[in-house]
């Protein structure tokens, strides 16, 4: 692909989201990364940052569930399509969107934004998805319901088709411009769904044994030759919780802190990160908004930040 040159003005737009999850909490995720100052750390490493504000999302209390296994679905449904709406204004404006959240849902908005300003363009888009989780459920293989484990399937056009079909098309990414980064706890149906759809995937194990250097210059290099944006989508669980336990379904065993940064660092030296997304902190559980300043600094390494 040709080299993406990050504009020089973001974007933030705040998802505070917490329907998709089985946990409250992570709504807060967008104040808390605001608290840790992400907004004046892109402006100290040169960026023109506008922050939009949060889209407006009801509260649980007002709402029913009318499908277990669907749970909270017309919500989500207009909340993500407003997200998209903005994502794509964004990308055609020739800005850098920056979405900050809530639930890893928010991810059904994004992508629908990126791929639909793709598609205009032209243009292949790669997705990576850097999370404890696949996200790779659907309404039928769902233990739980909750649609933030289902964000990567609806992109990927399975499941329902009133997910998989928001922002009127589908699918958003197709399953070989897909990679896993950082996963270590699979329900048996996704790791199944992952293999006959050939899905790249890249657990802590392999982490363990190959360095995260050489996965993610792998990631980058297989992707760099077939696709024109790349997505990054990034749940603040793939840190490992003694770390930052402050997230949405905290899994041991992740990223460590030089882990991540070195992970983020090299996103940013490739210069093909077309848009961002991170998900999943939730104050409720972090201590003194560590796991959200950890996150803030994440964001800023990858988007140029180095300590020489």
């Amino acid at each position: 692909m040709k080299q993406a040159t990050i504009s020089k003005h973001i974007d933030i737009f705040g998802f505070p989201m917490d329907l998709g999850a089985g946990r409250r909490g992570v709504d807060m995720g967008p104040s808390a990364l605001r608290i840790a100052g992400i907004e004046q750390q892109l402006e100290r490493l040169g960026y023109d940052v506008t922050d939009h504000g949060d889209v407006f999302i009801k509260n649980q209390e007002l709402q029913l569930i009318k499908n277990s296994k669907l749970k909270y679905l017309d919500e989500i449904i207009r909340t993500t399509e407003l997200l998209a709406k903005k994502v794509e204004k964004s990308l055609e404006s020739g800005n850098f969107p920056l979405c900050i959240g809530g639930d890893h849902s928010m991810a059904i908005g994004t992508l629908a934004g990126v791929a639909s300003h793709c598609k205009k363009q032209k243009q292949e888009l790669g997705l990576i998805w850097i999370d404890a989780h696949a996200d790779m459920n659907t309404d039928a293989t769902t233990p739980s319901g909750n649609i933030h484990g289902m964000s990567v399937a609806a992109s990927l056009g399975l499941g329902s088709e009133l997910l998989s079909g928001i922002h009127g098309f589908s699918p958003k990414v197709k399953p070989q411009n897909v990679a896993f980064i950082g996963i270590r706890s699979l329900d048996a149906e996704e790791r199944e769904t992952i293999k006959k759809l050939g899905m790249k995937v890249y657990t802590m194990t392999e982490i363990d044994r190959k360095g995260i250097n050489f996965i993610i210059n792998k990631v980058l290099k297989d992707l760099k030759p077939r696709v024109q944006h790349i997505h990054v989508s990034f749940d603040a669980d793939s840190i490992d919780p003694s770390i930052a336990p402050g997230v949405g379904t905290p899994v041991s065993g992740g990223l460590n802190y030089r882990e991540a940064h070195l992970l983020m660092e090299t996103i940013a030296e490739c210069g093909c990160m077309s848009s961002l997304e991170v998900a999943e902190v939730n104050p409720i559980l972090d201590s003194r908004n560590r796991s959200a300043e950890i996150t803030a600094e994440l964001i800023a390494s990858s988007l140029g930040l180095r300590i020489m």
